[in-house]
């Protein structure tokens, strides 16, 4: 088989916008789009703060701000929570499945129901989301690309995108059906992903960037002990990762 070859398409630093996690402040994304990026090239990126969507790889550059902060699990030392037992056992009758990512009618209709629900409780706008950019972002060929759903008989109420690399897995995205809302299904993928991670052999799960004044990305502090990386390396600089054991929120009103 053909080596595949890594090539840098575009790079740039992205202008200003407003920030979509904390209000009153601007964000800015450092980006690469790459073709031929192995599983291995791909965890080095995660490694130093680096995440996927399809071909664009991207990572916080503000220059005023780092409340953007990477955040790993690493499953030899994961331990859960009662709250997160008690998901677990809620979500044992579903059947579970891991396959390529794909799209169909299925994965649309829940994704425009998921994303209709944060829109009325959250104030998201419209995303716009089309079967041909849902590929582009979410069902892009990839090495590393892999797809949990979870199904109530035949329903399909729940997908997760991950991507696997040798030493571990990284959450892209997760949706699921409002209707099972009680069901926390969003907790139960983590802590699915986490379990996949363990049987396999891998060092940790990536959950992305970890933002603490921002209500939607503060429940990732609450997988402990977790790691932290303190600041974003360069490429062939070492990333330095800390742990932390304590939820950084515990105790706040």
């Amino acid at each position: 088989m053909k080596a595949t070859v890594l090539r840098v398409l575009e790079q740039f630093v992205a202008e200003p916008r407003p920030c979509s996690y904390l209000e009153g402040r601007s964000a800015s994304l450092e980006y690469r789009v790459m073709t031929g990026v192995s599983a291995e090239e791909l965890e080095r990126l995660l490694e130093r703060g680096w995440r996927r969507f399809g071909l664009a790889y991207f990572r916080p550059a503000c220059r005023a701000c780092t409340e953007c902060v990477p955040l790993r699990v690493p499953v030899s030392t994961f331990v859960q929570s009662r709250s997160q037992r008690r998901v677990l056992a809620k979500g044992a009758g579903f059947r579970m499945r891991m396959d390529a990512p794909g799209v169909d009618d299925a994965r649309m209709n829940l994704y425009h129901r998921w994303h209709a629900g944060r829109s009325e409780r959250r104030g998201w706008d419209d995303d716009g989301m089309t079967p041909e950019r849902y590929f582009h972002e979410f069902a892009f060929p990839h090495p590393a690309a892999r797809e949990i759903t979870w199904f109530d008989g035949d329903k399909l109420i729940a997908v997760s995108l991950v991507d696997e690399t040798p030493r571990a897995l990284s959450a892209v995205y997760t949706y699921h059906d409002p209707d099972y809302e009680r069901f926390s299904l969003g907790t139960l993928s983590v802590l699915t992903q986490i379990e996949i991670a363990r049987r396999s052999g891998k060092n940790c799960v990536y959950l992305g960037y970890r933002v603490l004044g921002c209500a939607s990305s503060q429940y990732k502090a609450r997988y402990l002990p977790h790691e932290v990386l303190r600041a974003m390396p360069a490429t062939t600089a070492a990333p330095e990762w800390t742990r932390v054991d304590t939820d950084p929120l515990a105790g706040r009103v």
